[in-house]
């Protein structure tokens, strides 16, 4: 857990596998440590973070491991319920996955005896993001290369399913929009959905692609993020379905947008793993150029911590920190 100056990456975590994707838990667990999931080949770790920028007493990053689930075949993407909880008793880790067999998995344990998991069949193709309804925890959605976007239950029952153009990117759910989803299109389109009449309300357009990743803003909802082509884009939903502020920013491809959870500002974004190393940026919406330029050895996965200016990204055997400006 050691401080590394030479490529200002902050923290790094050793792995046992590589890292195709990191995702810290959004919602309050109702500890003092972050929780954190990462996949790798065939196994989810669940593992929990403290930071030196939160607690004076920690040096740098104390990390721990709570439990290591087999998976069985390579993870693509992981969501978090809002269930879980550290301070219940026993405590509750949920979370679900998709993987490379177009299968979701649903994990439920007590991090003692009780590890059970459930699997949701239905998608024809590649999944490429999946999200829980944020506030109850009840419901799942999840994108598709097979032009869907589907609404599960924790039973795996498909409660709704949206017919879409092109591959489905990306998925969000707001905690102040619970009644909507927004998809996210490869052909530069962003939809939002209301889940009550299972219709289109309001649509965006990039005028480019691939859309490759966007996000629904945590601090603002009107605020919209992604990238497509080697460009940002940013929406004000009130103002235009057209970008009002759109920056090229990786010289190949960009590849993920995630927005900070502390700062409506505050965004990063990763480029196409290269040959060696994967760029991360990190933008403030007031300032010309990225406040921070990072750089990992085949870096995969971005994800913002609850509470911190603290941006993680996978990699070879590791997972890399990177602390930012407010």
């Amino acid at each position: 857990m050691k401080q590394d100056s030479t490529r200002n990456i902050t923290y790094t975590v050793d792995c046992e596998d590589y890292v195709h994707v990191v995702k810290f838990n959004p919602f309050d667990s109702g500890d003092a440590c972050s929780l954190i999931a990462y996949g790798g080949n065939n196994y989810v770790v669940i593992g929990t973070c403290r930071f030196q920028e939160e607690d004076a007493e920690v040096e740098g990053l104390q990390y721990k491991t709570l439990r290591t689930f087999h998976h069985g075949i390579r993870v693509d993407a992981i969501a978090w319920s809002p269930e879980t909880r550290l301070d219940a008793i026993p405590p509750q880790i949920r979370f679900c996955t998709a993987a490379s067999d177009r299968k979701l998995r649903l994990f439920t344990s007590d991090l003692q005896d009780k590890n059970e998991f459930k699997t949701f069949d239905g998608h024809s193709d590649y999944i490429n993001d999946l999200v829980f309804a944020p506030n109850e925890g009840q419901e799942v959605a999840s994108v598709s290369d097979d032009h869907t976007c589907r609404v599960w239950d924790l039973e795996g029952n498909e409660k709704a399913h949206f017919v879409l153009r092109s591959p489905g990117m990306s998925v969000c759910w707001h905690p102040e929009e619970a009644f909507k989803l927004m998809v996210a299109e490869k052909n530069g389109t962003i939809r939002f959905y209301d889940l009550i009449t299972q219709q289109a309300i309001l649509s965006l357009e990039c005028e480019q692609t691939p859309l490759m990743s966007a996000d629904w803003c945590l601090k603002n909802t009107l605020k919209i993020g992604a990238v497509a082509g080697s460009d940002w884009l940013i929406w004000d939903i009130t103002r235009s379905s057209y970008p009002q502020d759109k920056r090229p920013v990786h010289v190949d491809r960009a590849r993920l947008f995630r927005w900070s959870r502390v700062n409506e500002n505050l965004f990063a974004t990763t480029g196409y793993p290269g040959k060696t190393t994967t760029q991360l940026l990190v933008h403030h919406l007031g300032h010309p150029q990225p406040i921070l330029t990072g750089t990992a050895a085949v870096g995969s996965g971005l994800t913002w911590h609850r509470t911190l200016p603290l941006c993680a990204v996978g990699g070879d055997h590791k997972i890399f920190f990177w602390v930012t400006e407010m």
